[in-house]
């Protein structure tokens, strides 16, 4: 059985909420907390139709070529991705390598996993029977309950989900009714291709192996709200309250390749302390599950380092602000004697 995940506890993959990991995730400035209650109700305007994305970077070594497709998500609901560049890429690539990302996997076999679904749900509840209000403080839990009320109303479930699964459903929910998606933009444009080719993309994933998967889901359905959990939840909730206009933003520079837009941009704070929040757990630390980033950029470095020893053309797609943020891929790859050439 594998499970596959970018940016979220390995264990939730289990559980029905969890996004794929290749889309990525949303990159941002960071955001101010927004004080009280209040969300600031600006309009999220997003491009639509037939936009070409962003162009191409360009890793030499000699005439073999790596072209890179920096990713981002959320991207804006009504496009259609028309890259001409990518497709004339894909047309002539002898290797396409997958986004980065982790891998979590067991040999218990597929059908010995579903049994484990019962196990996955009850972890992604909070201990005890307990729900929001009784482990958020009051104010948090107030700036909960107006976000919640706004984009999912009476959903009475959420309120007994630990607070990190809810925010990421409130995320999702605002995401949306901003006329936002994750995941759905960019993948079906490039699997287009590669079925006509019949090609499959390399991995370049983290592979962690997990022998117990029954204890790890045991140990975590014992692990309590820690300082980690509310500062992603509170964080999140900054985001929902005033920012998305800012991710919109993101979003459409992408959609029409604005790349000064893009490369300007650092990754978020929320979604950094939301990471921190994921793996700093007594169940990561005791299965090894630690340095995720840095052993993620090893693996992918990796496999790509060898694509370039063996191909004249390969093609790869890594979420934007991983490339471009220092000490980042491009970074690595341009430290390690590679020609790195931004897109035109």
């Amino acid at each position: 059985m594998r499970l596959s995940f970018y940016g979220m506890l390995w264990l939730s993959l289990l559980v029905a909420w969890a996004p794929a990991h290749a889309q990525d995730v949303p990159e941002s400035e960071p955001v101010p907390p927004v004080a009280g209650t209040g969300v600031i109700d600006m309009e999220a305007v997003v491009v639509a139709g037939v936009q070409p994305g962003p162009g191409l970077w360009k890793v030499r070594q000699g005439d073999h070529l790596l072209y890179v497709l920096g990713t981002q998500s959320p991207l804006p609901k009504n496009i259609t991705w028309r890259s001409d560049e990518v497709d004339q890429v894909l047309q002539l690539a002898d290797e396409v390598l997958a986004s980065p990302g982790i891998s979590v996997g067991t040999d218990i076999g597929f059908f010995r996993g579903l049994t484990l679904l019962p196990s996955a749900m009850k972890a992604s509840k909070n201990p005890d029977g307990q729900k929001l209000q009784d482990v958020l403080p009051p104010a948090l839990y107030a700036r909960w309950a107006v976000l919640k009320q706004r984009y999912m109303g009476r959903d009475g479930g959420i309120e007994k989900k630990r607070p990190l699964i809810a925010a990421f459903q409130l995320y999702s929910e605002a995401l949306s009714d901003s006329g936002l998606r994750e995941g759905g933009v960019i993948n079906p444009v490039i699997d287009a291709v590669l079925k006509r080719r019949k090609m499959k993309r390399t991995p370049t994933v983290l592979n962690i192996k997990l022998d117990d998967p029954r204890a790890a889901l045991a140990d975590f359905r014992r692990e309590t709200l820690k300082p980690e959990d509310l500062a992603c939840f509170s964080k999140t909730l900054d985001v929902i309250e005033g920012d998305l206009p800012h991710v919109a933003a993101r979003a459409n520079a992408w959609a029409v390749g604005d790349w000064p837009a893009l490369r300007s941009g650092a990754r978020q704070d929320w979604q950094q302390a939301c990471e921190l929040a994921w793996f700093n757990t007594e169940t990561a630390r005791k299965r090894g599950i630690s340095d995720v980033e840095a052993r993620m950029q090893a693996r992918w470095m990796e496999v790509a380092e060898g694509a370039l020893q063996k191909n004249r053309i390969t093609f790869a797609t890594v979420p934007v602000w991983q490339l471009v943020k220092p000490g980042g891929y491009l970074a690595a790859l341009q430290a390690k004697g590679y020609e790195v050439e931004a897109p035109e």
